[in-house]
């Protein structure tokens, strides 16, 4: 992978992460532009298939100022994301299964300074799995702590 634009904490925390993709995008130029700019927003986006295609729905793409108002683009629009479709039937048997999504992970450009997004199929986490999880947070926070004050 190469620059990372933008992550999704949240996905990590409200999901347990089973099996990772990378997609491309259906970008246009302006869209292009303000993904080179950070104005990247994950946290509420998600991922829903309409027929035999997924869509990346709710990432906030922000427009710049430099750039003229007919060729900007819809920010928080629907893009489609370019899979290969053993990728997609494997995603859409997933989803039929009780508890399991797809969500986006992170926005990257790769090598060749292509957009690419990293989704993930996940299985939602209860409460009680959110708590364990902090708690290790906690607990590896204060190993680290104490091994540097050691």
């Amino acid at each position: 992978m190469g620059e990372t634009i933008a992550k999704n904490k949240k996905a990590y925390h409200d999901y347990f992460i089973e099996e990772k993709f990378e997609a491309g995008l259906v970008l246009s130029g302006s869209e292009v532009k303000g993904i080179r700019a950070h104005r990247v927003n994950l946290k509420d986006s998600f991922i829903r298939f309409v027929g035999e295609e997924a869509f990346l729905f709710n990432a906030h793409i922000g427009r710049l100022e430099t750039t003229h108002h007919f060729y900007g683009h819809e920010e928080r629009g629907s893009r489609k994301l370019l899979l290969h479709k053993k990728q997609l039937q494997k995603m859409l048997k997933a989803i039929t299964r009780d508890g399991y999504t797809v969500v986006p992970l992170q926005l990257y450009f790769n090598a060749r300074n292509i957009v690419k997004i990293q989704i993930a199929i996940g299985k939602g986490k209860q409460l009680h799995d959110k708590r364990n999880d902090l708690k290790e947070k906690d607990q590896k926070r204060d190993i680290a702590r104490s091994m540097k004050e050691y």
